[in-house]
């Protein structure tokens, strides 16, 4: 298979031009001082749509003929790139149907009809959404625009690492989120062809981790079961088109866990001053593991800033919780009158916030006469967390963690 060049990327880059923006680059200092070189963030959270998605779809449907606009565009997505798809059908004058699963996030469905598409909720997981899409296609004569494994996709995809290799000339190292391969191997690509010594990594959720399973086999293989808060990232089977650009010039694809990826987004929050979601932290999330060292300057790509506001809450109180500044105990006491108000004072004295109390007589093998309080406490760091447990014990109070 003929890869993607560099050629076809900047002539990709032609064809968005005055269409996506040239999102930034932004230094990050406590990423610096975690990773002892310089660290940047590629911000396609701020590119229209809310992520990279844009470029890739307009590219491939700005490829199409007349003839082909006409019978309208399908794609199947859990959000981003059915936003991609619906703008730039929109953009070009053509109608957009896109597929997606019912639990998709309402912020992304509204999205995606608010750019002009007809939506239809339809499967558990992407992969259902994206067999009703091929059989509308089928059907209705639409054309079918993948999520990633399409040269075209990939060509507009990789114009983020021509503009990277611009705004970071001396950079390193590349790290890319990575779902289908589609953002990674046209980055990749684009790399390459200017700067072959640069390292391209790619990133993935370990639940949803069909990359290096797959570069191992030599051939892409299907995966199921994937439960990860990063549902961008979730592919269960990767395309023999994306497949081919990352075995043959992404230097390594990483994994991290669900607690990286919430203290990721917390960090990027708090500190970088960015939103992103799950799924656009990944790269961040790999800088945060202590065992790894990437040669610098690094450039982390922030694919996408797509999160749902209630899921964001849910994420920011397990990122709080992973870096030991939300503390959940249960803790037995006496079922008799004063006991809450003597423990709620002990965890004042201590420094504790106590966010929220709830109290249970039935739970397993709990004495006659003892009662379990469930407690959500706000704390100082993980030091302070071990401090509170063992002033509880030692108080005599039985403490779950």
């Amino acid at each position: 298979m003929e890869l993607v060049g560099v050629e076809k990327i900047r002539i990709a880059r032609e064809t968005l031009h005055g269409v996506v923006r040239c999102t930034p680059v932004q230094h990050s200092g406590v990423l610096e001082e975690r990773c002892a070189v310089p660290v940047h963030l590629k911000c396609e959270n701020l590119q229209r749509t809310g992520s990279f998605k844009i470029r890739g779809a307009y590219v491939r449907i700005h490829a199409l003929s007349a003839a082909e606009r006409a019978r309208g565009v399908v794609a199947a997505s859990a959000g981003n790139h059915g936003q991609g798809v619906a703008l730039a059908a929109a953009l070009l004058g053509t109608t957009a149907t896109v597929y997606m699963p019912v639990a998709a996030a309402l912020p992304k469905v509204a999205a995606t009809r608010s750019y002009g598409a007809q939506v239809h909720l339809v499967g558990n997981v992407v992969e259902e959404s994206l067999a009703a899409a091929r059989t509308f296609a089928h059907d209705t004569g639409a054309v079918f625009i993948h999520p990633f494994d399409h040269p075209d996709v990939l060509a507009g995809q990789g114009t983020v690492g021509l503009e990277v290799l611009e705004q970071l000339p001396d950079v390193a190292t590349v790290l890319v989120p990575t779902g289908g391969g589609g953002l990674v191997g046209g980055i990749a690509a684009a790399v390459k062809g200017v700067k072959p010594d640069v390292r391209v990594i790619g990133v993935q959720a370990h639940a949803a981790a069909v990359w290096p399973a797959s570069l191992a086999a030599g051939a892409p293989l299907r995966m199921r079961g994937q439960h990860t808060m990063a549902d961008g990232l979730a592919v269960s089977e990767v395309g023999p088109v994306s497949f081919a650009h990352v075995s043959a010039l992404v230097d390594e694809v990483l994994t991290v866990g669900e607690e990286a990826l919430s203290q990721a987004l917390l960090l990027c929050l708090e500190r970088a001053k960015v939103l992103v979601e799950p799924a656009g932290a990944a790269a961040v999330a790999a800088l945060l593991e202590p065992r790894r060292r990437f040669p610098g300057p690094v450039c982390a790509v922030l694919s996408g800033g797509n999160v749902d506001p209630l899921l964001l809450l849910h994420l920011i109180r397990h990122g709080l919780s992973a870096v030991g500044r939300f503390l959940s105990l249960r803790v037995t006491v006496p079922d008799r009158p004063g006991e809450l108000a003597t423990l709620l004072a002990r965890l004042g004295r201590s420094g504790a916030n106590v966010v929220d109390v709830a109290h249970s007589r039935i739970v397993g093998s709990l004495a006659v006469g003892d009662v379990v309080l469930a407690l959500s406490l706000e704390t100082r760091g993980p030091e302070h967390c071990a401090e509170l447990v063992v002033d509880l014990e030692a108080a005599g109070y039985h403490v779950t963690r």
